[in-house]
């Protein structure tokens, strides 16, 4: 595993960094905790918190310059935040939902953005701490516990059978939509950020994901999509960009693992 990033130095500790906050989930996981509702009717958990805290201590040891923007810490308004050329951006708990159902389909995710691109990302599996990650210009990698580092690639699609990775808990009817494009198909329903993650190891052909979703829930996954040799977009097939307006939302958006296709054309007329 090599790097031409300047930020190649920073994986490993970033990293560690997430497998602690993964730890820190797993002692909550294991226990009894409350499940409150934050002001968008989304799901919070002290699992959420605990993560935050050892990430935004770590980041703030590791980079003390750098600002982090957590979905559980502070939020920077858009007149400060627009000054910002290079920050932390993390969702400590993606996946809150599937983490209350016990599924183990949730994940630590921790990306560097730098002038609006996503230059860094790590994205950790708590319940059995595999680990994916990757920096702008060396490639995309995943480690399974107790293995050793390995390369990952996003595949090719022949235009006939396909995967297609969609969210266990946000199923939409503009989805059902989406999947009859094809005639021969296979869901992968998925929490988190794992979409994006297969998508990258070649797993799956595509996440296509037409609801709601914040920056920090895609900038670790679009980082190691783009360096496995796939594209996070929107539905336009524009890269996301970060930090560019007051809204934290996305757009809606397509994760692919083949750049030849015009994937706008199975984009359904009410997404």
């Amino acid at each position: 595993m090599s790097s031409t990033s300047q930020y190649g130095e920073l994986l490993e500790p970033v990293i560690a960094l997430a497998h602690q906050a993964g730890d820190a989930i797993l002692d909550v996981y294991k226990g009894h905790y409350c499940v409150e509702q934050k002001s968008d009717d989304s799901p919070v958990t002290e699992a959420d918190y605990a993560a935050h805290e050892v990430i935004y201590k770590g980041l703030t040891a590791l980079t003390s310059d750098w600002p982090v923007l957590s979905e559980e810490g502070e939020l920077a308004d858009f007149e400060e935040r627009s000054r910002w050329q290079r920050y932390w951006l993390v969702d400590p708990l993606d996946g809150t939902r599937e983490f209350i159902k016990c599924n183990g389909e949730f994940t630590v995710n921790i990306a560097l953005i730098e002038n609006n691109k996503s230059v860094l990302g790590v994205i950790q599996v708590p319940v059995n701490r595999d680990c994916y990650f990757a920096v702008q210009g060396g490639g995309a990698f995943y480690q399974a516990t107790g293995n050793g580092v390995e390369s990952i690639q996003s595949r090719q699609w022949d235009g006939n059978s396909i995967t297609i990775a969609g969210s266990r808990s946000h199923r939409m009817p503009v989805f059902c939509s989406f999947l009859e494009f094809f005639d021969d198909y296979r869901v992968l329903s998925l929490g988190s950020s794992l979409k994006s993650c297969y998508v990258a190891q070649g797993r799956a052909d595509i996440y296509a994901r037409f609801g709601p979703t914040s920056e920090w829930d895609t900038a670790a996954a679009q980082c190691i999509v783009e360096e496995a040799g796939g594209l996070l977009t929107d539905l336009n097939l524009n890269p996301l960009r970060y930090n560019t307006k007051d809204s934290l939302l996305n757009p809606p958006f397509f994760a692919f693992g083949d750049q030849r296709h015009d994937w706008r054309k199975f984009v359904p007329k009410k997404a």
